[in-house]
């Protein structure tokens, strides 16, 4: 498929920073991208290039109106952890896609999900939605592809993280020191899910996307050090502090769902969940992701020096 031929694309969670980072580098490339928002249009973040109209995927009208002469669909889920909830949107997107002729749709599972069934919601309502879309959209002529990525450069570069990192040289997260981990950017995870709806050959696959390099907390820590040009250190986090911090900002039960990965990885159940797949995504999707350093060094640091964490 060429990028020269512009898509029309329905993003559903371009709000969000990870389906934003995906609509924005569809804009970028000149492709045609709309999407849906419950938030008043004063609170929505910049989205050049990209139509947004009101709705709610709770509603199936919003749903079809906004897959209506659509080509493609790329879809990543709200940090909703309700299984009936996550369901019903699942079964809206799916049904808006084959009613609109859909040719390929992109799910962005937003995490890794283990083989086997865990307690996790964050990791079983992800499930959930992928076999609702697999399930209603086989023999429906719309191809599926699905991407789960592990874990997240930009959560490092934020108000919680990047003043202890440059003032300090302290990297606190929620990962024991000793779990790999092949951590991603938000842009990375963006081409990803371009190549995912444009490659040829992938219908039908699962990828687990990560970045250039998979590494463990101090390995990671090195890393930035490299990218700053100061020594880092690494601070495993302790999950439960994570997500009294994390509810200041999402809510309670938006906290807890996001946290239940952290608890999970915590617990040692399967410490390779988060790490590489030794480049297999990448081959099939021709991704370069960046090193960590490289990403480093690439980000306005400055803006948190003098800041207290």
């Amino acid at each position: 498929m060429s990028d020269h031929i512009p898509m029309r694309v329905a993003v559903v969670g371009a709000t969000g920073f990870q389906g934003g980072a995906t609509a924005r580098l569809l804009a970028e490339r000149k492709h045609r991208v709309r999407t849906l928002s419950r938030k008043p249009e004063a609170d929505r973040p910049e989205l050049p290039g990209v139509s947004v109209a009101s709705g709610d995927l709770g509603r199936y009208e919003d749903v079809r109106l906004l897959f209506e002469g659509a080509t493609h669909a790329a879809v990543v889920m709200p940090l909703v952890y309700q299984a009936e909830k996550v369901m019903r949107y699942a079964q809206h997107i799916a049904k808006a896609a084959r009613e609109a002729g859909v040719g390929r749709l992109v799910y962005n599972a937003n995490t890794r999900v283990p083989d086997r069934s865990t307690n996790v919601v964050a990791f079983e309502t992800r499930r959930l939605a992928e076999t609702v879309l697999r399930e209603s959209l086989a023999h429906s002529g719309v191809e599926l592809v699905v991407v789960r990525p592990p874990v997240y450069l930009d959560n490092l570069f934020s108000p919680w993280n990047g003043p202890a990192l440059v003032n300090e040289g302290v990297l606190a997260y929620p990962l024991p020191a000793d779990i790999p981990a092949a951590w991603i950017s938000h842009r990375d995870l963006a081409e990803a899910v371009y190549a995912a709806l444009t490659v040829d050959g992938v219908a039908g696959r699962t990828f687990d996307i990560g970045g250039a390099q998979t590494l463990t907390g101090d390995e990671l820590a090195t890393a930035f050090g490299q990218g700053l040009g100061r020594a880092i250190r690494y601070v495993p986090l302790e999950p439960g502090i994570f997500e009294q911090s994390l509810a200041q900002i999402l809510g309670t039960e938006s906290a807890a769902g996001v946290s239940g990965i952290y608890h999970y990885m915590a617990a040692g159940l399967e410490p390779g969940l988060m790490a590489g797949d030794e480049g297999e995504s990448a081959a099939a999707l021709s991704l370069k992701p960046a090193p960590v350093d490289e990403w480093v060094t690439r980000q306005p640091w400055q803006m948190w020096s003098g800041e207290l964490s």
